[in-house]
């Protein structure tokens, strides 16, 4: 039975998101570079960098956790182009030191990965799919499933499709929090058509998480919305959700260049597994939509 859960990245837009959604009864543990961010009953912040390795394992050691939810990376895929050694310090290094205390205390590890580890070329993704990643981020997320599965029997890879929904802290990294503000202040927002994901709403992600690491589940699962859309008709069903000129979301066409990394084309999953597997149900985006905006708090939309 879960009983304590530690989460990486806590002051991150999923991880805080996980913080919040978990069960009061829970004694919930949070690791972030920065001062506490998040106060909550049974909440307990712990500020180190992850790269101490010294710091992070007393933490296990003492904590002794149920479970570990492993969301902190470096996630922006330009960065992580430009910045290989760092990209691969954090998302690969890091991550297999956590699997391998993991191991040593007896907890379960949920690691999050990415739809970012495929080529694109086809779409609806399943979980036996052979990765073929593009860029130095997707890349990391490869080396970092792979030395998990040596280290740790106990573990389950969550590779989440795009990420929609309202940062808990102000900090967070959330493409619709900052198309929000576009639409607000009546500015265009350009998205291609030529990208297509499978959004999953950052709330429907973080029970599921919650749920996978009290249960059983190894391997790998893909956790992603119920349909497959462009970036450019994501935008177009935001503003309308929301009520701001449809006419504000234009299609552009993203250029290799000026040092942005590749993209994969149509990284859309298939969830067919995790609504088999899961209790958490997976949601039409229509429906995510809404479920964002009823529990959107007292944040302005």
């Amino acid at each position: 039975m879960l009983k304590k859960l530690l989460v990486t990245g806590g002051g991150g837009f999923l991880g805080a998101n996980i913080l919040m959604q978990a069960e009061h009864g829970l004694a919930l543990h949070a690791i972030d570079q920065l001062p506490v961010m998040l106060e909550r009953e049974n909440l307990t912040w712990h500020s180190i960098d992850l790269q101490d390795r010294r710091a992070l394992q007393d933490i296990f050691l003492s904590l002794e956790p149920d479970a570990v939810i492993h969301t902190a990376a470096i996630s922006d895929i330009d960065y992580c182009e430009a910045n290989p050694e760092k990209a691969d310090a954090v998302n690969v290094g890091v991550t297999l030191n956590v699997a391998e205390l993991c191991r040593r205390t007896g907890a379960r590890l949920v690691f999050f990965s990415s739809d970012s580890v495929f080529d694109g070329r086809r779409g609806r993704y399943r979980e036996s799919d052979t990765p073929e990643p593009l860029n130095q981020y997707a890349r990391t997320k490869v080396k970092a499933e792979k030395g998990i599965e040596e280290i740790l029997a106990n573990h389950i890879v969550v590779r989440p499709s795009l990420i929609m929904g309202i940062p808990v802290l102000r900090t967070g990294n959330s493409f619709l929090w900052r198309m929000i503000q576009s639409l607000r202040n009546g500015r265009q927002v350009a998205l291609p058509k030529t990208e297509i994901r499978s959004p999953v709403d950052v709330l429907t992600l973080s029970r599921a998480a919650i749920e996978i690491a009290g249960n059983s589940l190894t391997g790998v699962l893909h956790i992603a919305g119920n349909e497959s859309l462009s970036r450019y008709d994501m935008g177009r069903r935001i503003a309308l959700a929301l009520g701001y000129p449809v006419e504000l979301v234009v299609d552009t066409q993203p250029e290799v260049a000026g040092g942005r990394a590749p993209r994969p084309a149509d990284a859309s999953l298939d969830n067919g597994k995790a609504k088999r597997v899961l209790k958490t149900p997976m949601k039409d985006f229509d429906e995510a939509m809404k479920f964002i905006i009823a529990n959107k708090g007292d944040r302005e939309l």
